[in-house]
């Protein structure tokens, strides 16, 4: 995975001290001697608790000369240099304010000429991603203000949680086949393979560099984008894309405004997707490789399993399913009284996330890391959805999108 990079906002105070040139009295000149200052670095920061390991180097460019220290739990450290010009690096290990170990980092680069310099190295947190992680997911719905349930106005926010503008185009997002509360005997059944899918659709795009996403900022797919609020939902007006849909019983009006998903796969009629208020079932995004498309998909990716009903029957089923290697993200969502497996290999997602009951306007969100250097939120991503999302949170879009 590529590495990740997060400002947390250090400030750190430099002192030096100085003795520069002799003179001895038995001559009529003076005698220069070496140049040197005592630099004393101080790291802070506002969500470090401890600094566990860090190391620094500092290397004279000119001379390629390499100082080095490891600091231990500690936070300050004094070094004597030859004035020069100088490349600062620090990595290490520190513990976060919420119990999290990361891996930071720093560089610097600094002409050291005189007695006394000031020099700021922001310390940073790295983290890994290299592609969209998902933020965010809206699928509970809510209850009007007469008590009855609403079904619309979810979403998916997906993030660029990279220092890379990334693209959206042809970005694919599935739903899972199985639920997490119900366990059968399938066969066969390799999720370190492949995710099983219920049902697909993705950006479509000729070009491949039609949607542009900035580093830190998001788009929004949402069931409907239109105003939901006066049943309690939410006004997806702005959102980037919608799901395609053409059921009329559902009431839902286009927003022409908004362009549509397009369904690679669904076994819903009125080529629908819908995601499940209950907390069963996971999300992946996923991208297609080079050479590889929608019909490519159709084509080589079916899925064909079968299992053993409560009757004793045997069920034969055909569905599709997307390989690991497209997969870019997932979300397991479940809830601790019925939860019996995750739907994708660990390596993938090791674990779950919960919003419930249904209806109760809660959504799962991605925990916040801190701060890129933009001033955009960077989200935690460790594959782990138990520690990376916040059960039952606010949906971020409740009062709207605001980018």
């Amino acid at each position: 995975m590529k590495k990740r990079f997060l400002v947390i906002g250090i400030c750190a105070a430099l002192a030096f001290s100085s003795v520069i040139v002799s003179c001895s009295s038995d001559d009529d000149f003076a005698t220069q001697v070496a140049q040197k200052s005592v630099l004393t670095v101080t790291l802070a920061g506002d969500n470090i608790a401890t600094y566990k390991t860090i190391e620094i180097e500092i290397m004279e460019t000119n001379s390629g000369a390499i100082t080095k220290q490891t600091l231990e739990n500690a936070s300050a450290y004094s070094f004597e240099l030859p004035y020069g010009s100088y490349k600062i690096t620090a990595n290490g290990t520190v513990i976060t304010k919420d119990n999290e170990e990361v891996q930071v980092g720093a560089t610097a680069q600094q002409d050291i000429t005189t007695g006394v310099v000031n020099l700021s190295l922001p310390l940073i947190i790295k983290q890994f991603n290299n592609d969209f992680i998902i933020e965010e997911v809206f699928f509970t719905g809510v209850k009007t203000n007469d008590g009855k349930n609403y079904n619309n106005s979810r979403y998916f926010k997906l993030t660029n949680n990279t220092d890379n503008v990334l693209y959206a185009d042809n970005l694919i997002i599935a739903t899972s086949e199985f639920l997490s509360s119900v366990k059968r005997e399938i066969t066969p059944y390799h999720i370190n393979q492949a995710f099983p899918v219920g049902s697909a659709m993705y950006i479509k795009s000729d070009t491949g560099k039609q949607y542009p996403v900035q580093p830190g900022s998001y788009i929004v797919i949402a069931d409907n984008a239109i105003n939901h609020t006066k049943d309690n939902g939410f006004d997806l007006t702005k959102a980037d894309f919608e799901f395609p849909s053409s059921n009329p019983s559902l009431g839902q009006v286009d927003n022409p405004a908004v362009p549509n998903m397009q369904v690679m796969y669904t076994k819903m009629a009125y080529n629908m997707i819908f995601l499940y208020a209950t907390s069963i079932e996971s999300y992946v995004i996923a991208r297609f490789p080079e050479g590889e498309n929608e019909q490519t998909f159709l084509q080589n990716h079916k899925y064909d399993y079968s299992y053993t009903t409560s009757a004793g029957t045997v069920r034969n089923v055909s569905a599709y399913e997307i390989p690991n290697s497209w997969i870019v993200d997932a979300v397991n969502n479940s809830t601790d009284e019925d939860f019996l497996h995750i739907l994708t290999d660990p390596s993938l997602d090791s674990g779950w996330t919960s919003a419930f009951p249904k209806n109760n306007s809660k959504s799962v969100r991605r925990k916040v890391l801190g701060l890129m250097s933009n001033g955009k939120n960077l989200y935690k991503d460790t594959n782990n959805s138990t520690l990376d999302f916040v059960r039952n949170s606010e949906p971020s879009l409740k009062d709207g999108i605001v980018k």
